[in-house]
């Protein structure tokens, strides 16, 4: 009896983690909504993280950057980048990510941990590809890029009323620093 017991468990748990890897990529806020007509080869290139929700892979980073090229296999090399004010040094991360469906929408799956993914959801982007509302896998993963370490008024006022029409709680943004000897 106990031994099918531990079967059973065993079974359960393979099955909600294969659930879970299969479901991870594809994730978004239910009102988000990527871009669509997206092009990739203008998204690639250096980002500067304007702002984000605190979460424990950035907490207390600033100067952070994302700087996105392709891969021989054609997914996406992600490669993060920030300072650490309190322990005093610099963290880097390199991922992959790679489109859910079609190129030409804006939803990608993103791993940093081997097979685990999560979502990547441009749901704003200026036509001269310079400034970048994403979405994460849920209400609690929001970021603004931009291609410089300032953002205009007017692009942030778009993107957080975007954000709050989505669901987003807006005021828990943390407003990221650069500072111009860390660019």
């Amino acid at each position: 009896m106990k031994v099918e017991k531990k079967i059973i468990v065993a079974t359960l748990a393979f099955t909600g983690l294969i659930t879970l890897m299969a479901g991870c990529g594809s994730q978004k806020p239910p009102k988000a909504v990527p871009v669509t007509n997206f092009d990739k080869d203008r998204y690639l290139g250096k980002w500067y993280e304007i702002a984000r929700f605190d979460f424990s892979f950035e907490r207390n980073l600033n100067n952070t950057t994302a700087n996105y090229s392709l891969n021989k296999d054609g997914s996406i090399r992600v490669i993060n980048k920030g300072y650490n004010y309190k322990k005093k040094h610099w963290s880097e991360s390199t991922g992959k990510a790679k489109f859910v469906g079609d190129p030409t929408v804006a939803m990608l799956k993103v791993s940093f941990f081997g097979p685990f993914y999560s979502g990547y959801n441009v749901i704003d982007l200026d036509d001269d590809y310079r400034y970048a509302l994403i979405a994460g896998k849920s209400l609690d993963y929001l970021w603004i890029l931009s291609r410089e370490t300032t953002i205009p008024a007017k692009i942030k006022d778009r993107f957080l009323k975007k954000a709050v029409e989505i669901g987003f709680d807006v005021d828990k943004l943390i407003w990221v620093e650069h500072t111009p000897a860390n660019k």
